[in-house]
């Protein structure tokens, strides 16, 4: 009988083991740009800002790799496919390696993030040579126009070569630098949802409905639906991907907030939770007062299941540009109630708001 009930006793305690998340992980972060902040512009510049991020308490820091479709690393990928090894800002300096070796240094976590995603161009949609050179990725619009929206340019995030290029982009990365993870953000996987009417997705969306063109309605629920899960699968593709090429590498996506994500971006980012291909997740939710701050993060709190919220970071807007700037009281607000309702942790865009910190933020 004895050892009936011990078998009973260990065979319970295997189970609540095996059924709740074993990962505990902290993350206070950053995001780290190359616009309105000068963080990344020398060494002496890296080594201030890893600095002030440990100096504030951050564990995490996420270091922009790809904007306004150039590289901020040399990249042998990005010079094979369209002539430029990396943006001249630089001048071969490497950025990335700085704040790896300097984030290390300290003990800080560092992320290459993709801020650019599936976006060529901001404004000027012939800046870099892309649009000349790769008109077929381009993505198009219902009016058959290039795919534009708040002023930045896409690419038809289902083309094939298109989601190539970026899957050969993210794997250098994670083969050439000792980076702690990568990120997608609200523009990977991610296409506007006006976009889809190019010539190979109206035929591909053809092959699979027995011949009947895509919706009018651009924002027809079937026809986001078909276009979002068609991004889900690339986004489960490029996680295992990274997952083959160095396994401890993380994953994590920065989408918007649900259902809005959906709607406007086709990012189904509940389902990249549940299927497993997202190690974590940072979703924005930037709001500029802490009443509307707590009722995106209540909805958040909806979205997610119970058993999943471990994996998932509120992202919180602290800075934006020369011009808005979050209270140092507003900010520990906003974290206070990340924590009240179950959160381990946040990432703040931008840098800008720690390196002004008068006093330490953690």
């Amino acid at each position: 009988m004895r050892t009936y009930f011990l078998s009973v006793f260990f065979s319970l305690l295997a189970f609540i083991s095996w059924s709740q998340p074993v990962d505990r992980t902290v993350i206070r972060g950053t995001w780290i740009t190359n616009v309105a902040s000068k963080a990344m512009h020398s060494p002496e510049k890296i080594k201030e800002t890893v600095a002030a991020c440990k100096k504030n308490g951050l564990t995490d820091i996420f270091v922009v790799v790809w904007n306004n479709g150039l590289t901020l690393y040399p990249s042998k990928v990005a010079a094979k496919y369209n002539g430029v090894i990396q943006d001249t800002f630089y001048h071969g300096f490497d950025p990335l390696n700085a704040f790896v070796e300097e984030g290390h240094r300290v003990g800080l976590r560092v992320h290459a993030w993709f801020e650019f995603g599936f976006s060529y161009a901001y404004k000027d949609s012939s800046a870099n040579g892309w649009l000349k050179n790769y008109p077929a990725w381009t993505g198009k619009n219902q009016r058959g126009g290039l795919l534009k929206k708040n002023h930045f340019f896409w690419w038809n995030a289902l083309y094939p070569d298109v989601q190539q290029f970026m899957k050969e982009l993210v794997l250098e990365v994670v083969r050439k630098y000792n980076v702690d993870g990568i990120q997608g953000d609200d523009r990977m996987p991610a296409m506007p949802a006006e976009g889809g009417y190019d010539d190979y997705t109206i035929q591909l969306y053809q092959k699979e409905h027995g011949g009947k063109m895509p919706p009018k309605e651009v924002h027809d629920t079937g026809w986001i639906q078909w276009k979002a899960d068609k991004l889900s699968l690339f986004g489960k593709e490029l996680y295992q991907a990274v997952k083959k090429a160095r396994p401890s590498c993380l994953v994590t996506w920065a989408p918007s907030i649900y259902p809005w994500s959906k709607e406007q971006y086709l990012q189904d980012w509940p389902a990249w939770l549940k299927g497993g291909y997202a190690d974590y997740m940072i979703p924005q939710l930037y709001r500029y007062d802490l009443n509307a701050y707590e009722k995106i993060l209540k909805e958040l709190v909806k979205t997610i299941p119970a058993d999943q919220r471990y994996k998932v970071f509120p992202g919180i807007l602290s800075s934006l540009g020369d011009g808005y700037r979050a209270s140092q009281k507003l900010f520990q607000d906003m974290v206070a109630l990340n924590r009240s309702y179950g959160f381990n942790g946040e990432v703040c865009f931008y840098y800008e708001t720690i390196r002004e910190a008068n006093q330490p933020l953690y």
